[in-house]
């Protein structure tokens, strides 16, 4: 069975910084911040959203269907996802854009600074979700505006559930419209920063918002992550890495190992614990789609 991935497919421009951010913004002058970082590293990787979490559900056996939008530039990325065996029947090339492009500058104590251009991704509401046999579920991770307004309601009336991920693009929408999305979601993921402003722009806690979707995952980084089920909430432990060199792109490797688990009809902890390993395995790597798993699958 297969899991329609809605979000974005990026170009991802990631930079090294080797001190760290806190020793160089001076918090009492930010508002007339002007800074500027040398960053000896620089890459470029393909990345989004959409792209991470389909390339790890790919190597865990899952059949992922990403729904995108790329630019003119986009042709390299749609292959390359071709010839991984990741069907591109959802990805839709607008000519007049750019496909998206993200500017990650990472510091020695990996925190992250981005710029991002939504280019092509901004008329990610042109695809549409219909009803399909060979489809189990589905995720909204951060896209366009409309397209994750659209998509929500069009997995609601195909009858597909699907987790609400709203990632770096949960400051687009107001309360009202996060209460929405979560009364519309069967189960909803974020991280610990996002977890409290979406209880803020809401009003209800985690535990209120996991008595409205079957669960609520909130993960925690280097400390393992929540898993709320009617009101009580589960730690799950945390799986040391072997290196920590990129964290970009590992909750996207989560997020694929929680999409394979529900496919299985696992209970949320086990997706979680599995979401716990794969992000282990990725932090290791540069990118978000370098590493393997074939450690992990081997046992």
């Amino acid at each position: 069975m297969a899991s329609i991935i809605c979000g974005s497919l990026a170009f991802d421009t990631i930079m090294g910084f080797e001190g760290r951010f806190a020793e160089q913004i001076l918090p009492e002058q930010l508002h007339i911040l002007n800074v500027s970082f040398l960053v000896p590293q620089l890459r470029r990787e393909y990345g989004g959203c959409a792209g991470n979490i389909a390339y790890s559900l790919n190597l865990l056996g899952g059949t992922p269907l990403p729904m995108a939008a790329v630019g003119s530039d986009g042709a390299e990325y749609v292959q390359r996802l071709q010839k991984m065996g990741i069907s591109t029947e959802y990805v839709r090339e607008i000519a007049e854009h750019y496909t998206a492009q993200a500017m990650i500058m990472t510091d020695r104590s990996n925190n992250q600074i981005t710029a991002f251009h939504p280019g092509a991704m901004s008329q990610a509401h042109s695809i549409n979700i219909t009803p399909r046999s060979d489809v189990r579920l589905g995720i909204i991770s951060p896209d366009g505006r409309d397209a994750m307004l659209q998509h929500a309601e069009q997995f609601k009336a195909a009858g597909i559930p699907f987790v609400f991920d709203p990632g770096q693009g949960l400051p687009m929408f107001d309360g009202q419209e996060l209460a929405h999305f979560i009364e519309l979601a069967t189960w909803v993921t974020v991280n610990d920063y996002e977890a409290k402003l979406l209880s803020d722009r809401t009003g209800w806690s985690s535990a209120d918002i996991s008595r409205k979707v079957q669960g609520l995952v909130v993960t925690l980084g280097a400390e393992g992550c929540e898993v709320w089920v009617a009101g009580e909430k589960t730690l799950v432990a945390p799986v040391k890495a072997t290196a920590v060199v990129d964290p970009t792109g590992c909750g996207d490797a989560f997020r694929a190992a929680l999409l394979f688990g529900l496919e299985q009809g696992w209970s949320l902890e086990r997706c979680c614990v599995l979401g716990n390993q794969v992000g282990a395995i990725k932090i290791a790597q540069r990118g978000g789609q370098n590493h393997t798993l074939d450690s992990l699958l081997s046992k």
